[in-house]
């Protein structure tokens, strides 16, 4: 679990800022699972998604993202996992393979899991509620803000100890919120040939 625990680059707990966040989030918590359910909360309805916003600039490590207020939904699974980090819950990285609008081409989705100690790794969505997108805290069901419902879309069932390389590129190299949104991140899926079985 050390890895899930660990403060890095982007996922950054030991900035004083973070420290000082989690702490807050935790003041009174009867335990772990509400200090999760509190962290998630405050990164979903209180740190803005760049696209909904239409907000500059680009965040990557988890301290600017709280400093700014404001992340795509992988900026923001880097400062949900941070706060989680900060108060020992161990916290990883999550993706999903979608459509924009349920036609390709595809794009990566970022969101956590945490480890909870009734119900072993729990995903959840910090991306941010909208018309049409719900994502709430409800363990053990998962409510994540999008369904796979088009052929291509995916669960990818890794949990990441740290953020996917082609998610950091995109966010270290777009100068605004638009040149995200026009080079979003996508992987390949590799799938077993059926006629090789």
């Amino acid at each position: 679990m050390n890895k899930y625990l660990a403060s890095t680059e982007y996922i950054d707990w030991k900035h004083p800022e973070i420290l000082s966040q989690a702490k807050v989030l935790a003041e009174g918590a009867a335990d772990l699972e509400e200090i999760t359910r509190r962290c998630f909360v405050f990164v979903r309805d209180e740190i803005r998604h760049s696209w909904d916003y239409k907000l500059n600039p680009v965040t990557s490590k988890a301290s600017d993202v709280l400093k700014h207020s404001t992340g795509y939904c992988y900026a923001k699974s880097h400062l949900l996992a941070a706060l989680l980090r900060a108060n020992s819950i161990p916290a990883g990285l999550c993706y999903q393979r979608l459509t924009i609008t349920n036609v390709p081409p595809f794009c990566l989705h970022g969101l956590n899991a945490a480890y909870l100690e009734r119900v072993g790794w729990y995903r959840i969505d910090a991306r941010g509620n909208k018309q049409g997108v719900a994502s709430e805290f409800l363990p053990p069901k998962e409510t994540l803000a999008f369904p796979i419902v088009t052929p291509g879309e995916a669960d990818l069932p890794e949990i990441w100890a740290e953020p996917l390389p082609v998610v950091i590129q995109v966010l270290e190299q777009s100068k605004n919120y638009q040149e995200v949104a026009d080079n979003l991140p996508d992987v390949e899926l590799i799938t077993a040939n059926k006629s090789m079985l």
